[in-house]
């Protein structure tokens, strides 16, 4: 698959992680990192594609704040659609509050948080948060998050070799450890029971 075609793909992944908060974007944006070592992608066109991405996907969250009231998104989140979120009504009225104590500073750090960089989308469109200043602070607070994240597994792949090289041979250690463990959770559980 050419760099294109993997930018195209991201493009459509961060929306969708931004948009369903089940999606952790730190797999995501990890793992993408690593791609940049083993495949035509660069650095600066994952970072560049997932913050387009996740742009996009704030940006359809913060209309939905602006065609909905907070009473509504909670009953929304409280029946099965919520379930499948993993989103309760508490959620919701927690990122409400957080938004209106800090405006523009949780929109910034929200984009490092997980879940609550998806929900603060919606109180900003709730309160009717200026459109262009929670661009430019969700494009900020994205592209921070998304190169350390995509460094994170990029350096981490180009280590692979040399963790392979290290859990090769520390493998009988763990293992002996494992079992030594387990063996004394055993002990103690069994031991107890006989008393």
């Amino acid at each position: 698959m050419k760099d294109s075609g993997l930018v195209r793909i991201k493009l459509v992944i961060c929306p969708i992680e931004n948009i369903f908060p089940p999606i952790p974007s730190e797999l995501v944006l990890v793992f993408t990192g690593y791609l940049t070592v083993t495949s035509k992608m660069t650095i600066w066109g994952s970072i560049l594609a997932a913050t387009a991405g996740a742009l996009i996907g704030a940006i359809a969250l913060y209309g939905v704040g602006r065609l909905l009231s907070v009473q509504q998104i909670e009953k929304l989140v409280s029946g099965r659609f919520g379930k499948i979120m993993r989103l309760k009504p508490a959620d919701i009225e927690k990122a409400a509050r957080y938004f209106n104590n800090h405006g523009g500073k949780a929109i910034l750090l929200g984009r490092c948080i997980p879940v609550v960089r998806s929900l603060i989308s919606v109180p900003a469109g709730m309160t009717g948060y200026p459109f262009n200043r929670f661009c430019f602070l969700t494009i900020t607070g994205t592209l921070i998050w998304n190169t350390i994240l995509i460094l994170i597994g990029h350096f981490a792949g180009r280590a692979w070799d040399q963790i392979l090289g290290m859990i090769d041979q520390w493998l009988m250690v763990i293992l002996v450890v494992i079992v030594v463990i387990v063996g004394c959770y055993l002990y103690y559980r069994f031991s107890r029971k006989a008393d």
